[in-house]
């Protein structure tokens, strides 16, 4: 029995539980993945958005202008990646620069902080290898980047500090009500109950209302999946471009954007496909030749053989064209159809939800909250002395495991020591970047294998990409006849 469950680890879902556990109550994060942020929030640009492109009057725009005033201090407070970079609309003639002045107006209308228009000069000399057919840009200074899959991980140890747990490989299929009490039925057999639930299931959002059957009426919404393609280019293309370059914005979204990444890479995408499979990340050749054909329209100066990498990630797109926020009915609220730009607005939602169900279930404010997480040391980052001090005091800091990110033995065991923690490969590279790099875990994979079989107490055939069945070997040398 939980006071409130969250169903749905990814960072909006992170971010409602961190805000929860400042009351006092019991909750608990259902996720149907084996580790939080599985679905869109460990695949997308990362963009902090100013806030000048959603509709004026919308939830987007008020949780976007919102989330990207908290960003800053929710990234020093939590101890996450963030830098505000800024951010350009490219207009390539007279028609687009209309749609730049109609952004500028709304952008101003919804509160976007350091919006202006510049000429195409003044583009080039803030960005020297931006296309010499950009002809104007709608330039936003408090634009900025993070890393999403590290600040849904941060919310999440947040979270589970002051008493929220983590329950995963669990995949809620069926919900009912009974004397204002929500059960909640799993594939698995579990059985959880709850006296509110939050349903940040992202794109099965639709199908988790739908599996409700009870007294309160919920919101009819549909979640299409928007797959959204990307390549990933090395840390020597990272300096190529500093703003975050975007088109300007189509019915399917914001076009190809080009952008340095936290940690000194260069990402260009996304495609926007409407697909059936929710669950289908897979990458095309022609999502890839059109993420290009964008990327060296704005930056033609752009090498493909730079690339070190492809992914893509599935959105959830609401029919309503706007997000579904907050409370349906007595004990159950919404934060579905979060698509662009729901990770800038993260921080906002998180807060609002807790705030409301807090309120209406009189929950009270804790005492010994503690609102401030510290991210795991990277040795990546430290200068001589710091590594010196680092080895002496855990000398597992001095055994280098991922060459291309020099992610250390120490980095990746707290990675899976921490709650929650890494519990497969995937999850050790979101935490720590250990096969992020250049050779993209080509060298460090077997070691950071064995220590995932060391730490979680398995046998190395037992160590999952993913988890399921994405097992990484599948016996040993001698067994084989």
């Amino acid at each position: 029995m939980f006071e409130v469950l969250v169903i749905g680890g990814g960072v909006i879902g992170c971010a409602v539980a961190s805000n929860l556990s400042r009351y006092r109550c019991s909750v608990a994060v259902v996720e149907r993945a084996h580790d939080i942020s599985c679905g869109a929030s460990k695949a997308n640009s990362g963009i902090v958005h100013g806030g000048f492109d959603a509709k004026e009057g919308s939830l987007k725009a008020k949780f976007n202008v919102a989330g990207c005033k908290m960003m800053e201090e929710e990234a020093k407070r939590l101890d996450f990646p963030y830098c505000r970079n800024g951010s350009m609309v490219l207009a390539f003639g007279k028609e687009e620069e209309k749609v730049l002045e109609d952004l500028l107006a709304r952008g101003i209308k919804n509160g976007a902080q350091g919006i202006s228009i510049i000429d195409g000069a003044q583009v080039r000399r803030l960005e020297p290898n931006v296309s010499d057919k950009v002809t104007a840009a709608l330039y936003c200074t408090s634009s900025g980047i993070t890393s999403p899959y590290e600040m849904a991980a941060a919310y999440a140890e947040n979270a589970a500090e002051n008493g929220v747990s983590f329950i995963f490989d669990t995949a809620v299929s069926k919900i009912k009500r009974k004397d204002g009490v929500f059960e909640l039925y799993a594939e698995n057999g579990e059985k959880f109950t709850a006296g509110a639930v939050v349903n940040c299931a992202g794109v099965h959002a639709d199908e988790v209302c739908k599996m409700y059957e009870g007294e309160g009426a919920l919101p009819e919404f549909e979640i299409t999946a928007r797959r959204g393609e990307y390549i990933l280019a090395d840390k020597t293309e990272g300096e190529s471009v500093h703003a975050t370059l975007f088109h300007t914005p189509t019915a399917m979204g914001k076009g190809i954007l080009v952008t340095p990444t936290v940690h000194g890479n260069l990402l260009m995408g996304p495609t926007a496909d409407d697909i059936d499979e929710k669950e289908d990340v897979s990458t095309t050749s022609s999502g890839g030749e059109r993420v290009l054909k964008g990327a060296l329209k704005s930056v033609p100066s752009l090498s493909p053989k730079k690339a070190i990498t492809r992914f893509s990630g599935v959105r959830a797109h609401p029919n309503t064209d706007d997000f579904i926020i907050g409370r349906a009915f007595e004990g159950w609220y919404n934060a579905a159809g979060i698509e662009s730009p729901g990770l800038t607005c993260a921080p906002a939602i998180g807060k609002y939800l807790a705030q409301e169900i807090a309120r209406d279930f009189s929950f009270e404010q804790r005492s010994d909250y503690k609102a401030e997480r510290r991210a795991i040391r990277a040795f990546a980052s430290m200068n001589y002395q710091e590594r010196a001090a680092a080895v002496a005091e855990d000398p597992a800091y001095g055994r280098i495991v991922c060459r291309c990110e020099q992610v250390t033995e120490a980095e990746i065991v707290q990675s899976i020591r921490r709650k929650p923690g890494a519990r497969d490969m995937d999850g050790v590279k979101r935490r720590t970047r250990a096969g992020m790099g250049r050779c993209q875990s080509g060298f460090c994979m077997p070691r950071v294998a064995q220590i995932l079989a060391r730490e979680l107490g398995i046998d190395i055939n037992e160590v999952t990409k993913c988890g399921e069945k994405s097992f990484m070997t599948e016996g040993y040398i001698d067994e084989r006849e």
